[in-house]
């Protein structure tokens, strides 16, 4: 929708909210405490540290959740489909939220794994769920509900698999049904819009949710999580596929499309307040029978850093009904690794380089190397790399995560991967660990950064580690680049989510903050976590009316000025 624009407005609950809204105030709940016991006044069941008491209590949506899970079936919720499509309530929090913090949290993420009676088999296929944590003077309120997609809507209304997802293809009812969804593969028709990957605030105020098909690129409301409409690109440089990461700030949108016919990847930009995006120039890739999957890519301030992983997109895998080991991808490593860099004003390539073999998912950032009179030399590149091992993939499937006994160690090693790019002209860069992996248990993804060093040398990130054993990172962690340190926080038997790094405004100090995350716990419950930036202990924490499917990467949406 080129004509589409939506500004931000404020992300309080909407007085509409209210609306179809009866009964008395006193007999609403909000999570799993009454308001006429007064969440914020004298009588609680629970301990707190400390509540901020500004705002009054909020009405509730859906003030009734879906029926508890009790006894013998309570189990981690991380990988149990969501209980109903739609919740929201203001949070009883134990501790105490910083008043400096206003605005909210999305989270995006795979959070319905079945249709009708058809379970579906990897992490990455479930349905987007969306989880909204909105902050306000010390009070926080929760709402989750499922993205509109048309993938999702078909399931619904035909109670079966409509689209390929992931893992999955639609079961046709003969053989010219098949041949006429192969069609509607090779047009993009048949593949998902299930944008349950990420969600990115573009400069301009919209709020976009995303995943790899660029069909799979969606509007939301923040204030109320609705869908809008398709965020449709007004350009003609086509594709079907995007990097499901893109680098988004006030000023610019950049995003790498693969092409996969003639393998290489366009750099475009597009500026906020368009939907059409501009080539800033073309990577060929050295070699490998299609581009290396980008899921994501870093930046410094003048360049654009793009990966060419032996991981290969593989379109024999695409066409095929059943999943392969490697879904979507073949390891070539034969076809080995490189980097490139571009110049963002020029287009140009100033360094391509061999690197040894990797396998990531996200980088981290990325930073200029300079000389002593400033000239720059090179860059550093950071990620979670998996120690070149591709078997993460298969790990994700949702029978490997649900069967855990909790006795193996089956989560493949990781590391912070640091590339080290040359410009001098050498055909080779390094590729090495930016900290003892020890230090975070050899366990590493789902990293953020605060924004203001997007690009530029940087000394923290955020993380999940691991506690072994384990068959999924089970900490949150703090790096320090500098002293090859890092602090873990660590819940026996829960799975977080994404830590995800919010800065104090004002701040000067690079982990002035806090961390926000979620968490699903051992008894089938899970909570909102803050944890403070510099000491990365826990300040506050709100329990959820019930337990929240597992979820991959959100945003930020600050409060409006008055």
């Amino acid at each position: 929708m080129a004509s589409l624009a939506i500004s931000s407005s404020g992300v309080s609950v909407s007085p509409a909210l209210y609306k179809g809204v009866s009964g008395k105030l006193d007999d609403f709940r909000v999570g799993f405490v009454s308001v006429k016991d007064n969440i914020f006044g004298k009588k609680r069941n629970t301990t707190i540290v400390g509540i901020a008491t500004q705002p009054p209590p909020r009405v509730v949506v859906n003030p009734r959740p879906g029926k508890e899970v009790t006894g013998e079936t309570k189990k981690l919720a991380a990988w149990t489909s969501v209980k109903q499509e739609r919740w929201e309530g203001e949070l009883n929090v134990q501790g105490e939220l910083p008043l400096w913090l206003n605005g909210t949290y999305i989270r995006n993420g795979p959070g319905l794994w079945h249709v009708g009676d058809y379970n579906f088999r990897h992490l990455f296929d479930g349905y987007a769920t969306l989880v909204r944590l909105h902050f306000e003077n010390g009070h926080l309120v929760m709402g989750h509900r499922q993205l509109e997609s048309d993938a999702y809507k078909a399931a619904k209304k035909n109670n079966k698999l409509c689209y390929r997802e992931f893992s999955e293809v639609p079961k046709q009812d003969n053989f010219l049904a098949y041949i006429g969804e192969l069609a509607n593969l090779f047009s993009g028709a048949s593949l998902t819009d299930n944008a349950n990957t990420g969600v990115i605030h573009l400069g301009d105020g919209r709020v976009v949710c995303l995943t790899e098909t660029q069909k799979g690129s969606i509007i939301i409301d923040p204030n109320t999580l609705d869908t809008l409409g398709k965020f449709e690109y007004s350009d003609t440089l086509g594709g079907l596929i995007h990097s499901a990461h893109p680098i988004v700030t006030d000023s610019e949108f950049l995003t790498l499309l693969p092409d996969l016919i003639n393998p290489g990847y366009l750099v475009v930009r597009m500026e906020p307040g368009t939907n059409e995006r501009k080539v800033i120039g073309r990577v060929d890739c050295r070699n490998g029978p299609a581009p290396g999957w980008v899921h994501s890519f870093p930046v410094t301030e003048h360049y654009v850093i793009v990966p060419e992983m032996p991981l290969r997109y593989c379109a024999q895998n695409l066409l095929k009904a059943e999943p392969t080991p490697l879904y979507k991808f073949e390891w070539h490593p034969e076809s080995k690794a490189f980097v490139h860099v571009m110049c963002k004003a020029s287009g140009k390539i100033v360094a391509s380089v061999e690197v040894p073999l990797f396998v990531t998912f996200h980088f981290i950032n990325a930073y200029e190397q300079t000389d002593e009179d400033g000239r720059v030399i090179g860059v550093i590149a950071d990620c979670c790399e998996h120690s070149a091992d591709t078997t993460i993939l298969d790990k994700l499937r949702l029978h490997n995560l649900r069967s855990y006994s909790g006795e193996e160690d089956v989560l493949p090693d990781a590391r912070v991967g640091r590339f080290i790019i040359p410009f001098d002209g050498s055909p080779n860069g390094k590729l090495e660990a930016a900290l003892n992996p020890d230090e975070h248990g050899r366990g590493m993804d789902m990293c953020s950064i605060n924004p203001a060093f997007l690009g530029k040398p940087y000394r923290y990130a955020y993380a999940c580690g691991a506690v072994r054993p384990c068959n999924f990172p089970n900490t949150l962690t703090k790096l320090d680049l500098v002293d090859k340190k890092a602090k873990n926080w660590y819940d026996e038997g829960a799975v977080p989510s994404e830590p995800f790094f919010v800065a104090r405004p004002g701040a000067t100090e690079e982990d002035d903050g806090v961390v926000i995350s979620m968490i699903s716990d051992k008894n089938g419950e899970g909570y909102a976590l803050v944890l403070d930036g510099k000491s990365f202990k826990e300040i506050a924490r709100a329990k959820f009316p019930y337990g929240l499917p597992y979820g991959l990467h959100g945003c930020w949406v600050p409060n409006k000025s008055p």
